[in-house]
């Protein structure tokens, strides 16, 4: 005997399996977890201090002052 299908049910399910489809290739190709962001911005700013941590202050090296 013949399963009865419900058109909307298919209809909705292949909207789902699209949807999902691409969402893993967004994941793949943007996707970066919440800790590898983190890592990024911590490195980024130790950067930026230590930088900051070697500059040379002008106001005292000018000999017209």
């Amino acid at each position: 005997m013949v399963e009865i299908l419900s058109l909307a049910k298919a209809r909705k399910a292949r909207d789902r399996a699209a949807e999902r489809r691409t969402a893993e290739e967004n994941r793949v190709r943007f996707g970066r977890t919440r800790a590898e962001r983190d890592t990024a911005e911590r490195e980024s700013a130790d950067a930026a201090r230590r930088l900051d941590g070697h500059r040379r202050d002008d106001a005292g090296d000018d000999p017209s002052a």
